[in-house]
C-alpha cells in the first residue's frame, strides 16, 4: 500500500513540476509579447493559460482520490493539502498572464520604447515560480524561505515602475493611456509575485506543520 502512494506522490510530483513550467512559460511569453510585438503570441498565450487550467483540474482530482483512498496522516496529509492550496496560486498566474496579453493586445504598450524593467518582474516571477515548485518537491525549507524573500526585488521593481512613470508624465514621454497599461501591466506581474510566495509558503506549511498566517495541521 505504502508503495502505491510514494508511486502516487511521484506522479503528484511531476504533474506539479509540469504545471510549474507551464506557468514559467506563459509569464515568459507575456514579456516575448511586450518586447517583441508577435501579436501571435496571443494565441499562444490562451493556449498555455486552458492547459494550467486542465492541469489544476487534474492535479486536484489526484489530490482527492490521494485523500479518499489513502487517507494520509501528519506530514503526508500536509504535502497533499498544500498541493491543493499551490495549484490555486498557479492556476491565478496563468490568469493574470493573460491579462497582461490581452492589455497589449488591446493597448499601446507596444509604442512604449523602454519596457526593460517590466521584463525584469518578468524575470524574478519566473524565477520565483521554479523554485517554489522545486522547494515542494524536495521539501527544501530554505529554496522556499529564499522565494518568499524573493518578492521584496519585485515590490521594489513594482516602486521603481512608479517613479519611471511619474517621471514619465512630467516629461510627456507617455501618453495616458500608455501610462495606464504600463502600471497596469507591472501590477499584474506584482500579483504573480504574490501568488509565488503563497506558493513558497504552503511549501513551508507543507514541511513544518504551520503556515505563517497562524493556521497549524
Amino acid at each position: 500500500m505504502r508503495n502505491y502512494f510514494d508511486m502516487q506522490m511521484k506522479c503528484l510530483h511531476q504533474e506539479l513540476k509540469e504545471m510549474g513550467g507551464l506557468c514559467q512559460l506563459t509569464i515568459s511569453k507575456t514579456y516575448q509579447l511586450l518586447n517583441k510585438g508577435d501579436r501571435e503570441v496571443v494565441k499562444s498565450i490562451v493556449a498555455q493559460e486552458e492547459q494550467i487550467n486542465q492541469k489544476e483540474r487534474d492535479i486536484e482530482t489526484l489530490c482527492l482520490k490521494l485523500l479518499l483512498r489513502q487517507q494520509p496522516v501528519a506530514s503526508d496529509l500536509r504535502k497533499i493539502s498544500a498541493a491543493l492550496k499551490m495549484i490555486t496560486d498557479m492556476e491565478r498566474i496563468g490568469d493574470q498572464a493573460l491579462d497582461i496579453a490581452e492589455i497589449v493586445e488591446m493597448g499601446k504598450i507596444l509604442e512604449v520604447n523602454d519596457t526593460k524593467l517590466l521584463g525584469q518582474m518578468a524575470e524574478v516571477t519566473m524565477d520565483m515560480v521554479s523554485r517554489s515548485v522545486e522547494a515542494y518537491v524536495a521539501q527544501d525549507l530554505l529554496r522556499a524561505q529564499e522565494v518568499i524573500e524573493s518578492d521584496d526585488k519585485v515590490d521594489e521593481l513594482f516602486m521603481e515602475i512608479r517613479k519611471k512613470l511619474i517621471d514619465s508624465i512630467e516629461g510627456q514621454e507617455m501618453d495616458e493611456e500608455q501610462i495606464l497599461d504600463y502600471l497596469m501591466i507591472a501590477k499584474y506581474y506584482e500579483r504573480i509575485g504574490d501568488h509565488a510566495t503563497n506558493i513558497a509558503e504552503w511549501v513551508e506549511f507543507s514541511i513544518l506543520g504551520k503556515h505563517r498566517s497562524g493556521k497549524e495541521a
